[in-house]
């Protein structure tokens, strides 16, 4: 996992895994440097943990923020973790994150990003999955004027799986970037990667979702599929799948959509007495409902479809 804490000597589009993002450019001069704070959650084997960890990150006016999560289940281990991000002004949440699911363990992962408008957030995750494991990701994002989830997966163990989703609602001057690596190293393992955008005024959107596939990974299954919708011609959708495969045994796919509305259900719903606001948010909210449904926790999908709602109507009217 690249280090990010040393802030003279930030990543820029020179980096192929910076590709869209120019972090440089984005943070701003004179910030505060703060204390960094950890959180660390370790399950024990076999535990079942019922109750999610809700962490909420907060972000204050003219700071530089480093949090560390470390998040280790052990073998046959359950556990949903819940991450907020808010704030208030001129910051940056720079952090790191380290995850290691272990034999038969389950973890049910969901980021909630609300940073101020003016806030810079990067997160640079590092996961290994055991055999028999399952990592099931979800992210929203709503807030910050440049937010980067840069995520490097790895199957360690045979028959795990990996799934990253996620919904990003951005307007104004917002950039929002997903990079991700999933290394398939045991074979018979399965990953997957959903992500739906929805870009306004002069917003940026970026996925960069790679699978890499080892020799040794026969039998692997590999999806991956990013949808943009642009409600402005001034926003702008950058996509970038790619598949690297050394064995000759897999199923692996890739998928990538950017466009407007389509006039023709518009058309259609309109005929049926529906405004075109009315018709405008019905196809919207059909759009982004597909990957709200990924989120394996009722509470917090209806709470990030109101969420995603209120977002929509704001955009539209």
């Amino acid at each position: 996992m690249r280090n990010l804490l040393n802030i003279h000597d930030l990543p820029t589009p020179k980096d192929e895994r910076w590709k869209y993002t120019n972090l440089p450019r984005a943070v701003p001069d004179g910030l505060t440097q703060q204390d960094t704070r950890e959180e660390i959650i370790h399950i024990k084997r076999g535990e079942n943990c019922e109750q999610p960890v809700d962490i909420l990150w907060t972000g204050e006016e003219g700071t530089i923020h480093q949090p560390k999560l470390s998040i280790t289940l052990e073998e046959g281990a359950q556990l949903t973790v819940i991450e907020r991000f808010t704030g208030v002004g001129n910051y940056w949440q720079n952090m790191q994150t380290e995850i290691t699911v272990g034999k038969n363990a389950r973890l049910n992962h969901i980021r909630v990003i609300e940073d101020s408008a003016a806030a810079i957030n990067t997160n640079m995750v590092s996961i290994s999955a055991d055999q028999d494991s399952v990592y099931s990701g979800f992210s929203l994002n709503l807030g910050a004027k440049m937010q980067r989830h840069d995520i490097h997966a790895i199957l360690n163990g045979a028959n795990g799986e990996v799934s990253f989703n996620g919904l990003n609602l951005l307007g104004g001057d917002q950039h929002g970037d997903t990079t991700i690596l999933i290394e398939h190293a045991a074979p018979h393992c399965r990953s997957n990667q959903f992500y739906r955008t929805i870009l306004d005024d002069k917003a940026r959107g970026v996925f960069q979702g790679k699978v890499h596939v080892h020799q040794i990974a026969q039998k692997t299954d590999g999806y991956q599929l990013s949808n943009a919708i642009l409600l402005s011609d001034k926003a702008e959708m950058d996509t970038k799948p790619e598949l690297e495969i050394y064995a000759d045994d897999v199923k692996c796919s890739h998928g990538a959509t950017t466009g407007q509305l389509d006039d023709e259900p518009l058309f259609y719903l309109r005929s049926r007495g529906l405004s075109e606001g009315q018709a405008r948010m019905l196809l919207l909210e059909a759009f982004i409902a597909e990957v709200i449904v990924k989120i394996d926790n009722e509470t917090l999908e209806q709470d990030v479809a109101e969420k995603a709602k209120t977002w929509l109507s704001n955009a539209l009217s």
